[in-house]
């Protein structure tokens, strides 16, 4: 869908030029409250009220029902008993009303007679080409258009720049809006997304996503009802240039991993959330406040132009608080020019003595000449952002001073300026605004030295995120191959490694004996030493009961091999099925690495990677990816795990690992078009810089 397709599908819903507040009531505390903020916060469309058993309210005609109204309107809001929704929005649907607001309560999250009530809306939705929001959402709000659908609101919205999206009614207005707007942060969209039966989250970001005054995207999460959607439309957006930041509640749903192989115990569902959103560049935020904080900064500000910070504080031990916050997110802190350091050090104010470095140590007498200090900072070719923290009281007669120095700083640079101001906010004079009130009315003020140096590396990682999604191919699963494979089976070898081999992995030289002289033969053959393992569909970890021999070094102990691996296996499983002991080329040398994949029941085909080897669940070194995916994600996958570190004490610096990240990507194509492949796990995959070779391979189908 094109951005003008999505503006006109949502437009009637955001800002519409009329609409009718179906259960308008003086006595209903929910639409009494939506239909006093439309009046009251500057609604200028067409307002109708429907209530057939009242003549009037508010001094305007109640209506009888929405087909008496004088004109289709662009928006019925819906406020009616649960059993008379679907009519409603069946009689809108049928006069052409392209929206509906359903604020009523009751449906699937109530009872059994309420899921039914919603599959019916669903199907009415679908039926009459309808947009509906909800039902059991407290509305929404356009504060550009001056619409406000919501009687959970104690004040007027005032326009904004940051879109909203949350799965949470209460916490939409009640605590994201409030506590916003106490810190004068202003929403352009706020949306309750409710129980989504046809509008749904990845629907929201899409359309706050299109209009060119939204800066930057907040969700709240509890559960998506289109995952990959809404997992695309965020990378889309992201890669357009516009930010989501995400509070993810709860998990999915457990997946049907099997206990039998390492891939099905290592993989997570909110770790499968994560290796998501970021490949989608969505930033995971782990509470509402920093939400709103990182929001602000994504709003005042581009992203920086490099990882590079200046951090200046009027207390050496808050600027060394933030120099370590700073660090620990991959901010980059490079020293002072001597020009720079030579022009403080000349301040007659400035009370320092020696050397300066970064971060910069002010003391409390900086603050009074503070825009020369940020001048002979902003001089400084050696940085793209800066921090000044402020250590001192917000609330006094210096603190007035402070302020006006602020906001000067703020007008000398284009580049990122975080302003931290730690000191007391408790006036004992509750004069109206105090000096930090008046900063903040203007520009992003934090008060937690944490939370403003997560917003400045929030601003560095989407502009990272951005920059690599660029001309990444769309986020999307095409339809699965028919399947050859036998259903709900653990796969032999020879199945297996076709299928591995159809799509290019690269398998070790291997024969199949089905008896000890035949594994004699073909060790000889193969080359001594060679691996030994059963071949079975009811042997999944072959190590536990001894049916893997390693460094078998001869074709006389080949044959003995055999016969112990056979008899090893019917101790452990009378009735199991051999298809044959395979023979195989011993690979030696390398780093051991496991390569997983399983299938995610809300994100599809999930694959992980990380250490491998027979201490992969002790070594707990993981990560995942949402397949398909290219070789850029794979590399980096592969960074966030120890593998790159182990490798390159092994083969050096500079080798690569060029074979193994595509290695990851053939699994990653495997998994998504052979949907019936619902575990795999290669372990170990032995890695050099030439080749990485998968020496044991488990497959299970669905």
């Amino acid at each position: 869908m094109g951005v003008q397709d999505t503006r006109r599908k949502l437009d009637p819903l955001f800002d519409p030029a009329s609409l009718a507040i179906v259960g308008a009531s003086p006595d209903s505390w929910y639409s009494s409250r939506i239909t006093e903020h439309l009046t009251s916060y500057g609604y200028d469309g067409d307002l109708y009220l429907v209530n057939p058993n009242r003549e009037s309210a508010w001094d305007r005609r109640c209506y009888d029902a929405v087909s008496d109204l004088p004109e289709v309107v662009d928006l019925v809001v819906v406020v009616v008993p649960r059993e008379h929704v679907v009519d409603v929005v069946r009689e809108s649907g049928e006069l052409g009303v392209p929206a509906a607001l359903v604020i009523t309560t009751g449906f699937s999250e109530a009872d059994e007679r309420g899921a039914e009530l919603e599959a019916e809306l669903e199907a009415t939705a679908a039926e009459y080409a309808i947009n509906v929001a909800g039902p059991n959402c407290i509305g929404l709000a356009n504060t550009q258009a001056g619409t406000v659908l919501t009687g959970i609101c104690s004040r007027e919205p005032e326009p904004g720049n940051i879109g909203l999206a949350s799965q949470s009614g209460a916490l939409s207005f009640a605590t994201f809006f409030e506590n916003a707007a106490d810190e004068d942060t202003h929403f352009s969209h706020i949306v309750s997304t409710g129980n989504e039966v046809d509008q749904s989250l990845a629907d929201y970001v899409e359309y706050m996503a299109a209009d060119p005054d939204v800066a930057v995207i907040c969700t709240y999460i509890e559960g998506v009802t289109e995952p990959r959607r809404f997992i695309e439309v965020a990378r889309e957006t992201v890669a357009t240039g516009t930010p989501v930041l995400a509070v993810k509640v709860g998990s999915s749903d457990v997946a049907q991993a099997a206990a039998e192989s390492h891939t099905g115990s290592l993989t997570g569902n909110d770790a499968v959330w994560d290796a998501a959103f970021g490949q989608a560049g969505i930033e995971r935020v782990p509470d509402i406040p920093d939400l709103t904080t990182r929001a602000q900064a994504h709003a005042a500000f581009d992203p920086p132009d490099s990882r590079r910070v200046c951090i200046a504080s009027t207390s050496g031990g808050l600027a060394t608080l933030l120099a370590d916050l700073a660090e620990e997110r991959g901010l980059d802190l490079p020293q002072l020019a001597d020009e720079t350091e030579t022009a403080l050090l000349e301040m007659d104010d400035l009370l320092t003595f020696g050397e300066l470095h970064n971060p910069v140590d002010i003391r409390a007498q900086g603050a009074e000449i503070l825009p020369d200090v940020a001048a002979a900072l902003f001089a400084d070719d050696g940085f793209d952002a800066y921090v000044f923290g402020i250590g001192l009281s917000a609330v006094d007669e210096d603190a007035d001073v402070i302020a006006d120095h602020l906001l000067e700083v703020a007008e000398m640079t284009d580049d990122p300026v975080i302003f931290l101001w730690t000191g007391r906010r408790e006036p004992a004079d509750l004069d109206d605004p105090q000096p930090y009130e008046r900063i903040r009315a203007e520009y992003p003020l934090f008060y937690e030295p944490t939370k403003s140096i997560d917003a400045l590396a929030s601003l560095v990682r989407f502009d990272e995120a951005r920059d690599r999604l660029v001309g990444r191919p769309p986020f999307e699963l095409g339809e699965g191959s028919a399947s050859d494979l036998p259903s709900d089976s653990t796969l032999t070898w020879s199945r297996a490694t076709a299928l591995l081999e159809d799509y290019g992995v690269d398998l070790p030289a291997t024969r199949s004996a089905t008896s000890s002289e035949e594994a004699a033969r073909y060790a000889s053959g193969i080359g001594t030493p060679v691996v030994m393992k059963v071949d079975s569909p009811d042997v999944a970890h072959r190590n536990r009961i001894g049916a893997v021999r390693v460094g078998v070094d001869s074709p006389a102990e080949a044959q003995r091999a055999y016969e112990e691996i056979v008899a090893n296996v019917f101790e452990h499983d009378a009735d199991a099925t051999i298809e044959s002991v395979l023979v195989q080329e011993m690979v030696e040398g390398g780093v051991e690495a496991l390569v997983g994949a399983s299938q995610d029941p809300n994100l599809g085909p999930v694959v992980t990677l990380g250490s491998g080897g027979t201490q992969v669940e002790a070594l707990q070194d993981t990560t995942h990816l949402v397949a398909p995916f290219g070789k850029g994600d794979a590399y980096g996958a592969l960074d966030r795990t120890d593998i790159p570190a182990r490798f390159e004490h092994e083969f050096g610096p500079g080798a690569s690992l060029d074979s193994l990240a595509n290695l990851i990507t053939k699994v990653g194509n495997l998994v998504a078009k052979r949907r019936d492949v619902v575990e795999l796990d290669l372990n170990p995959v032995m890695v050099r810089p030439e080749r990485s070779m998968c020496v044991d391979a488990f497959v299970r189908t669905d």
